[in-house]
């Protein structure tokens, strides 16, 4: 097994407590992932992510349909989230968010450890492939953040 790891920053010009706020909400998944992955929330156990919150959803990967679920397997309110994959396309999944007070509003950090399955091929597909779109998603997620936390709210 090859574990792969992806790390983003981001500072959004908005209170800790606000930007916070946003992530915690797993229904703004869904504005902050790009159309062609057609995401869609199909279950959530809590209205707001805490340790040991489930949230299932539908994803379509190069016209494939895919369920996913996650469970939020740690939590510090205002400091740290993880979800990790339980079920769905990679062999191993987990996605620590990570927010900090800072000087200009909020660092956002993404720190994604992933394995694909298939050994060689899995492999092959990362480099060919799967590391291209999911730099992709997080670019998306850049902009998409930009806008929802603009520098200049007026």
């Amino acid at each position: 097994m090859t574990s792969n790891l992806l790390e983003r920053r981001q500072v959004l010009p908005a209170p800790l407590e606000e930007v916070f706020a946003f992530f915690k909400d797993p229904l703004n998944l869904s504005i902050i992932t790009p159309p062609w992955l057609n995401f869609r929330v199909r279950r959530m156990t809590d209205p707001v992510v805490r340790r040991g919150t489930r949230i299932g959803y539908d994803i379509r990967w190069m016209g494939l349909p895919m369920r996913w679920e996650s469970v939020i397997a740690e939590y510090i309110e205002g400091e740290r989230f993880a979800d990790e994959m339980i079920r769905g396309p990679y062999t191993h999944w987990y996605h620590l968010h990570s927010f900090r007070r800072v000087p200009n509003g909020t660092e956002v950090g993404d720190r994604v450890d992933y394995e694909l399955p298939l050994g060689p091929v899995g492999r092959l597909a990362h480099r060919v492939l799967v590391r291209r779109q999911l730099e992709g998603i997080f670019d998306f997620r850049r902009r998409r953040l930009e806008k929802i936390f603009p520098k200049d709210p007026g």
